[in-house]
């Protein structure tokens, strides 16, 4: 089982913004943004329905980073060890 460094607050990386280089803030799984009971569901039931081709079998997590300055928005996916 694969652990997402970013989820468990195993990693202490920052991002910076590609508009006003501010650094971004983690906003956690993009899974979560789904719908109202997707933060409640297993990863790999969301990883089903996201859209990306073979996303269940791959070991990673896609975390939404919002700048708090400008409000840019990224998406970042995070590949576990």
């Amino acid at each position: 089982m694969s652990v997402c460094p970013l989820c468990n607050g195993m990693s202490d990386e920052s991002y910076q913004c590609s508009l006003c280089k501010g650094e971004m803030k983690d906003k956690g799984k993009m899974y979560d943004y789904y719908d109202d009971y997707s933060p409640y569901m297993e990863i790999d039931w969301n990883k089903l329905v996201d859209g990306i081709p073979d996303n269940a079998e791959k070991p990673e997590c896609v975390h939404l980073l919002i700048c708090p300055y400008c409000g840019n928005e990224r998406e970042l996916t995070v590949h576990h060890p």
